[in-house]
């Protein structure tokens, strides 16, 4: 019976979590985004990821309360350690822009978060991890190609714009200028400014 009556203060925990988020993004989206972060923070202080996620958005963007980009990191934090995808990424960022602490631990945790968001789909991830690889101090070409392929297939233009110059240098896979011009072209079709110029030049 004690069970039982655990198992029943979970569900109603998680039930009104999840309608306090809803009500949050539907205040969000009317406008009201004082009552939308209340929503979302009595929520995330129930342990609710999703709602923890909105609450780092709410203060990383001062949406509903004043922007505070050490507490977006940690509601972001928390969220990612429940492995909400998203909140991996934005911790990430935030840590690789803004972190305190060592800056090795740091740069180490951001890019295993990074591929954790990254193997879960997040586009944003996979071209963040593409253009980092990229840009390290040691490059890890072939690494930084296979993170920007990801993105591009997922649809991401800027980073099928990458995917071409990779393959017009040579940068983590033989020089191909056919295979570049193809990239070029997909990536200035879907938009993408620098694709365009690439190819009238």
């Amino acid at each position: 019976l004690e069970e039982a009556a655990f198992q029943l203060q979970q569900i109603f925990r998680i039930d009104i979590s999840i309608a306090l988020n809803i009500l949050g993004i539907e205040s969000m989206r009317a406008g009201h985004s004082r009552v939308a972060f209340t929503c979302f923070k009595l929520a995330a202080d129930r342990g609710y990821s999703k709602a923890q996620f909105n609450v780092g958005l709410c203060y990383e963007h001062g949406r509903g309360t004043e922007k505070d980009l050490e507490k977006a990191g940690f509601y972001y934090c928390q969220a990612a350690n429940s492995c909400h995808p998203m909140a991996q990424y934005r911790y990430a960022r935030l840590l690789l822009q803004h972190g305190p602490g060592n800056n090795w631990d740091r740069h180490h945790k951001a890019v295993t978060l990074l591929e954790q968001a990254a193997v879960a789909g997040i586009t944003e991830a996979q071209a963040y991890l593409g253009a980092f690889y990229m840009r390290e101090l040691q490059p890890q070409e072939k690494r930084g190609l296979k993170y920007l392929l990801l993105a591009a297939n997922s649809g991401d233009a800027q980073s099928r714009y990458h995917v071409g110059v990779c393959y017009e240098q040579g940068l983590g896979v033989q020089q191909n200028l056919v295979e570049a011009l193809r990239h070029y072209r997909q990536s200035a079709a879907a938009g993408n400014r620098q694709a365009r110029e690439r190819l009238q030049a």
